[in-house]
């Protein structure tokens, strides 16, 4: 979900508006995709990188977090999706964490869709962490891995979209990608639509996949 900052810039706005535009597109996304038969959809919000940014804007950022979680999650539950979180949120503040706690638990048994949301998340973390643990059970092979990765219970990655223009999987599902079909637009994400969405989802179905073979 890229360009909240750009698309605040364009507008001669705080970025901390285009973040808060962002999270709007977020529920619309999330909301639209719940009724189409999605079995998952997976949101990179925020990465083990992004600590790089700005305290002031890492701040802003968990409050929309804090906000997002305390707003939505009774939809959530009175919808049948679950919640799932990827990367190491435990890292984060402790009264996020009991929040997401409380989230997960609400919404574990929901079974119309799984929305993941990827938290203080890196592929390559995931990677090495996966590696440790698949280590530990002897040879390290390909499943073994799989068994330990944070999507584990999750079906495979079909399509990866990205927004604003970047051509890059920057740190995220780089295991999970590498028979994804990859979709770029160069639409800043707070002026990504359900009508885009649904466009990409076309595309998709139009793609042939040979995962290798002819």
């Amino acid at each position: 979900m890229d360009g909240n900052g750009r698309w605040a810039k364009k507008k001669h706005l705080p970025r901390a508006l285009g973040h808060k535009k962002g999270v709007e597109v977020v529920r619309e996304i999330v909301r639209h995709a719940a009724t189409t038969g999605l079995e998952a959809l997976s949101l990179y919000a925020f990465s083990s990188e992004n600590w790089k940014r700005p305290e002031d804007e890492v701040n802003d950022l968990m409050g929309l977090l804090r906000g997002f979680i305390k707003s939505d999650i009774d939809e959530f539950a009175a919808n049948d999706v679950r919640l799932k979180i990827i990367g190491n949120y435990k890292a984060l503040a402790p009264d996020i964490v009991d929040m997401i706690d409380d989230a997960l638990a609400r919404t574990a048994d929901n079974k119309r869709t799984t929305l993941a949301v990827a938290l203080n998340y890196g592929s390559q973390d995931e990677l090495v962490r996966a590696a440790q643990a698949a280590s530990g059970e002897g040879t390290i092979t390909a499943e073994a891995i799989e068994r330990h990765l944070d999507t584990a219970d999750m079906p495979p990655l079909d399509l990866l979209i990205r927004t604003s223009g970047e051509q890059r999987l920057s740190n995220f599902m780089l295991w999970q990608a590498a028979y994804a079909e990859l979709w770029f637009t160069e639409t800043l994400w707070p002026d990504f639509t359900t009508v885009e969405f649904d466009a990409a989802l076309a595309e998709f179905g139009t793609r042939e996949r040979r995962y290798g073979g002819r």
